[in-house]
């Protein structure tokens, strides 16, 4: 992919970098260069951003001709006025208060260039920042009150660096776009760049374990992309590539969802996009899509308080209640009589309006189907915990370790054609991407519990059967997906 800096004439304090060419702002907006292919980076450090300044034109005329500006326009305007402020979410507000703690004044400014600050302990609210305002150059006005508020957040132009920092800024420059060319395999020429986002602290519970990780990264490779593990704090880095694929356990609060966002608004390729981890993360939505699309299921009351009491009278014992957005067996608890349903429900409804009330349905394993693209990728049984209802049995002792049942991959041929299906029908109902559906067999009929954006893939499990097929088939998926969303743009 081509980098251009646009910055300038005067700005040139900050030096070359190998692989990226630099412009001023009044050149790039006069001619378009038909050398720059779609998915060019833009990274525009002109002197201001203003609505219908030099750099805000910079931004806008990049997006319409198909380049990545960095900072888009979006972006640009949530760093307007106090905008930045409402964009903060709750991990961030905790991270800036153990951040800024042992300050002795009331306000801070903390400058990010490149993802960096010149002091190391502000190393990670620097990056978290720069994930949420992509910009090169960032500055970050808080004031302490109660507690420590981010009052305004601003891109910064070249010449407003001051001159003590500007050998720090061009250092952090150099590291950060001498990255792009280190990281990339040199075996061979790589047509797309894809960054898979993960979560090494997830340990046990993570979609994909690290045997499976590196097995995406070599089919990625084999099919043309240069795709590199990344973390959330590598978000700032997030438009550098022409595809995201989560292979992080997903939440619409939550860092996952907004990168998400973020990609797809950028014109990236995203799995999981938006929208089906809205969907999928819900299960209130799922409730409802599934029983208007006929799709069979256990029988399925969306509770709220008004409502409690009556359906307390409809249900049989035992039932099963879920948290809207509960996953891996968390969130989920099983009420033997009313007593406990009572009990259950005013404490699920401290966090959520709506709990799942499901027929409980007592089987030794569920059938996950894969999906991709409409077609189905793989087939398993999920066995219960051993001596438990639920395929992970989890401890009150956060520190412990959760327990899964076995797993029993099988070729999708043999699996049974109604459930394959059946699973086929639900995940089409939330868009085309990347699925696991739960089906559940019980005196040979069969029904949907829930369909899973971000369905696990662990090296030796979901992959027994295709090996490294599945991989490859995954791949070949996004490079479908690059190639035309490249002719649409």
């Amino acid at each position: 992919m081509n980098t251009i800096l646009v910055a300038e004439s005067g700005d040139d304090w900050l030096g070359t970098f190998e692989g990226v060419d630099t412009i001023d702002p009044r050149d790039y907006l006069a001619v378009c260069d038909p050398t720059l292919r779609r998915g060019t980076r833009i990274y525009n450090l002109s002197r201001s951003y203003g609505y219908q300044s030099i750099g805000y034109y910079v931004s806008l005329l990049a997006e319409a001709r198909g380049h990545r500006p960095i900072p888009d326009v979006s972006t640009i305007q949530d760093l307007q006025g106090s905008a930045a402020v409402r964009l903060i979410p709750q991990p961030l507000e905790e991270l800036i208060q153990s951040s800024l703690k042992s300050l002795g004044g009331n306000e801070f400014v903390l400058s990010v260039y490149f993802g960096e600050n010149l002091a190391k302990k502000y190393d990670k609210l620097a990056k978290e920042l720069c994930g949420l305002f992509q910009a090169p150059l960032l500055r970050f006005h808080f004031k302490r009150g109660s507690k420590w508020r981010l009052r305004s957040a601003s891109a910064v132009a070249l010449k407003a660096v001051p001159d003590p920092h500007r050998e720090f800024v061009a250092a952090a420059a150099a590291k950060y776009f001498a990255r792009g060319n280190t990281n990339r395999p040199k075996r061979r020429a790589m047509r797309y760049d894809m960054a898979i986002l993960h979560n090494p602290e997830e340990g046990d519970l993570a979609p994909s374990d690290e045997a499976a990780l590196k097995k995406l990264v070599k089919s990625a490779a084999a099919e043309g992309i240069a795709a590199e593990l990344i973390t959330r704090q590598d978000a700032g880095r997030l438009l550098e590539f022409d595809a995201l694929f989560i292979r992080e356990t997903t939440a619409v609060n939550h860092h996952t969802y907004r990168l998400a966002r973020r990609a797809e608004a950028a014109g990236m390729v995203v799995l999981d996009d938006p929208l089906s981890i809205l969907r999928c993360t819900n299960k209130a939505y799922l409730a409802e899509l599934l029983y208007r699309a006929k799709v069979p299921t256990p029988t399925t009351w969306i509770v709220h308080r008004r409502n409690a009491e009556q359906i307390a009278s409809e249900v049989s014992f035992p039932i099963v209640l879920k948290r809207p957005d509960s996953a891996f067996s968390q969130g989920v608890v099983k009420a033997a009589d009313k007593a406990e349903l009572k009990s259950r429900l005013a404490e699920f409804f401290e966090d959520s309006e709506l709990v799942i009330a499901q027929q409980y349905m007592r089987t030794d394993f569920d059938w996950r189907i894969g999906i991709l693209d409409g077609r189905a990728i793989f087939a398993c049984k999920y066995h219960m915990a051993r001596g438990h209802w639920q395929i992970a049995k989890h401890s009150a002792d956060s520190a412990t370790k959760p327990r899964f049942g076995k797993c029993e991959t099988l070729p999708v041929e043999t699996a049974p054609r109604k459930a394959v299906a059946m699973a086929l029908k639900a995940a089409n109902l939330i868009g085309s991407g990347i699925y696991g559906v739960d089906v559940k067999e019980l005196d040979g009929q069969f029904y949907v519990i829930e369909v899973n954006d971000n369905p696990n893939m662990d090296s030796g499990i979901e992959d027994a059967i295709l090996r490294e097929e599945l991989y490859r088939r995954i791949m070949e998926s996004f490079v479908r997906r690059i190639e035309s969303n490249k002719l649409e743009r």
